[in-house]
This record gives structure tokens, C-alpha cells and sequence, in this order.
């Protein structure tokens, strides 16, 4: 029965990457906005009901790893080790994710610009980095023993999730990244003299 199960998920991994593979393919050669999901279902070779089975909407065929994402994010949070404290468990996680997306290579610039160029994808990600934001927040209320809707907590999430966009362009970003985590974990004050 384990076995059974385990080639059913693998079988179900395989065609949600095919048709993320697909869905990229036809985006990056013809435009977001001029590739319609049955012929993502078909470069695929499956229905669209089967791609809807997968993804919840056109859109989320860009964002594959959206729920991994958010689980890594809450995970950091959740299972850094002893004594490590939120924001530099945090801060390793950003860091991480930076370097991935740097050895991601030809296919995250073309996903950078898809989004870019649609404004459908640029509201689709603004609401999964609030979810994101969300689920973070969350995480770091329980952590602290807050309140969920505590605005300090809702805070830390957001700059913490926001940093990784001033990164851009910075000379050494590893370096700005410790800087804006070090604001967060001691404050203005620590800065401002």
C-alpha cells in the first residue's frame, strides 16, 4: 500500500511539473497574456480539468513553488534551533533563498520577467507575499506568545519579508541584508545617534 501510494504522489509530482514546465515555456515564448490554459494542458499532454486538479488558477502556473515557499518560511521560524533567535534564523532564510535565486540562472530572470510584463502576475504576487506575510506573521506571534493580530508583529513580518527587494543592486548584499536585520533585531535607536 506504501509503495502504491508513493508512485501515485510521484505520478502527481511529475505532471504538476510538466505542467509548470509547459505553462513557462509557452509564457516565455509567446507572453503571459497570449497562452490560454487549455494549451498548457495540451503542451502537457493532460486535460484542464487535471491542470485545474493542480494549480487553482493561470496564474498560480507561474508561482510552482508557492506553498513550499511559505512552509520554508513558517519553518525557519518555527524549527530554528535553540537559542537562536527569530530575526537571525530569519535573516539565514532570506539569505539562502538570495543565493538560490542567484544560481537560479535563465529560468528565474524569465520569470522575473513575466511578471515584470503582466500586470495579472503582479497582482497574483502581491497577494501570495501577503499570504506569505501572513502565515510569517503568524508564526513569529506564536513564537512570541502574542497575540496573532499584534501590529509589532505584523511589522517585523513585513520588513522582514520586504528586505530582500532593497537588496537590489547593492554592491554586497549579504552585507545589507545582515545591516537590515540588525535594524530590526536593535531598532532606530541603535542607529540614529
Amino acid at each position: 500500500m506504501t509503495e502504491t501510494m508513493g508512485r501515485r504522489e510521484r505520478k502527481k509530482a511529475q505532471t504538476r511539473r510538466a505542467l509548470a514546465d509547459a505553462a513557462m515555456r509557452l509564457f516565455t515564448e509567446r507572453g503571459y497574456d497570449n497562452v490560454g490554459v487549455r494549451e498548457v494542458a495540451e503542451e502537457a499532454d493532460v486535460a484542464v480539468t487535471t491542470l485545474f486538479k493542480h494549480f487553482p488558477s493561470k496564474e498560480a502556473l507561474v508561482f510552482d513553488g508557492d506553498a513550499e515557499r511559505e512552509a520554508a518560511l513558517v519553518s525557519a521560524v518555527r524549527d530554528r534551533a535553540p537559542g537562536r533567535s527569530v530575526l537571525h534564523a530569519l535573516r539565514d532564510h532570506m539569505a539562502e533563498n538570495r543565493l538560490k535565486a542567484d544560481d537560479a540562472g535563465p529560468e528565474f530572470t524569465a520569470m522575473v520577467e513575466l511578471v515584470r510584463e503582466s500586470p495579472a502576475l503582479q497582482h497574483y504576487m502581491h497577494r501570495m507575499w501577503m499570504r506569505h506575510e501572513t502565515a510569517l506573521a503568524a508564526a513569529i506571534a506564536e513564537e512570541a506568545g502574542v497575540p496573532a493580530g499584534d501590529v509589532r508583529v505584523a511589522a517585523l513580518a513585513r520588513f522582514a519579508m520586504e528586505s530582500t527587494g532593497i537588496l537590489h543592486g547593492r554592491e554586497d548584499a549579504e552585507r545589507a541584508l545582515r545591516e537590515i536585520f540588525d535594524l530590526l533585531e536593535r531598532g532606530w535607536g541603535a542607529v540614529s545617534r
